[in-house]
């Protein structure tokens, strides 16, 4: 099989082309070229929506496309044959999503913004210290005791729960079935609202879905606590950024932190940059995928035996 190989990232397929497979590098920013429109598997990872359209209208022997990027979304608006199997990196980005998770819930409720805007202004921060040390509004400076929800329940809630409970917080997912998974309750989505009102952290690792566009919306930020921070390391487009800004604005959100937006790169006149008590990092949760090499040489071998292909979302 011919297989293309995005340069964005150095994959070892050397199992693949000792068998007889030939791996090609090519551009994700550029049409296919012509003499490779004959492949059979894509792999995909930060392409241009143009170069993902130009592919999935241009290669008709295309029989795999294996994207490295946990959500499938841009891969399956690319508009490729229903007989097309599209598989996800799920599970690549576990490890670093759930570590800068946990660095923005921090970086929230610990007020490191407010800290950092001191340090730069060569000001000691005493209001701060008292705040956080007062009885009466401490426990907002604390995930020890802290009621998290974790919006969206997959494999990297299953890596930034345990993180979280370490630090004594009692974590709640919510996903589309209740249950238990990795050893913490989930509720299902029809119970978010009950849940929302005693959430002091909800952390949103929502895919970008029709289901899920603005999921976080005003009538949610209403049934938060006016003293609870919000954390997005999911998709943007879950997110209605003109209600989270007035909430913020208003004071009915303490915090927030967002490494996604709807608009990548975020543009200069957003009304983002200004809000108060945001924290704004550039989607960099993920962007080092690990054990690529491993999976794709898993789903292609799969693919050529005809046997179930990992994390397969369409085809």
């Amino acid at each position: 099989m011919k297989i293309l190989v995005p340069d964005t990232i150095e994959l070892d397929l050397d199992d693949l082309t000792s068998a007889g497979n030939e791996a090609v590098v090519y551009a994700v920013d550029k049409p296919i070229p012509s003499g490779h429109r004959d492949a059979e598997v894509l792999v995909v990872w930060r392409n241009t929506s143009e170069n993902l359209a130009d592919a999935a209208h241009g290669m008709p022997h295309l029989k795999l496309v294996q994207t490295l990027a946990a959500g499938p979304d841009s891969v399956l608006a690319a508009g490729f044959a229903d007989h097309v199997a599209i598989t996800s990196g799920r599970s690549l980005h576990d490890g670093p999503v759930a570590e800068h998770a946990l660095a923005l819930v921090l970086a929230a409720i610990r007020r490191l913004d407010v800290l950092l805007e001191s340090q730069r202004d060569s000001t000691w921060n005493a209001p701060y210290n008292a705040a956080q040390s007062d009885p009466s509004t401490e426990q907002l400076y604390t995930l020890d005791g802290a009621n998290v929800t974790i919006w969206g329940f997959g494999s990297i809630a299953g890596r930034l729960a345990p993180l979280l409970a370490a630090l004594g917080a009692k974590v709640t997912g919510v996903a589309s079935s209740g249950g238990e998974r990795y050893g913490f309750p989930v509720v299902p989505a029809d119970d978010l609202p009950e849940v929302l009102r005693t959430t002091d952290v909800l952390i949103s690792i929502l895919p970008a879905t029709a289901e899920t566009t603005d999921a976080l919306n005003d009538a949610i930020l209403e049934t938060l606590p006016s003293t609870a921070t919000f954390v997005n390391v999911g998709r943007g487009a879950t997110v209605d950024e003109d209600a989270l800004v007035a909430a913020l604005q208003q004071g009915r959100l303490r915090a927030a932190a967002l490494d996604v937006t709807k608009e990548e790169p975020l543009p200069s006149g957003s009304k983002l940059w200004s809000a108060p008590n945001l924290i704004i990092t550039p989607h960099v949760a993920g962007n080092r995928p690990k054990g690529a090499a491993k999976l794709v040489t898993a789903n292609i071998q799969a693919l050529g035996e005809g046997r179930p292909l990992t994390n397969q979302v369409a085809g």
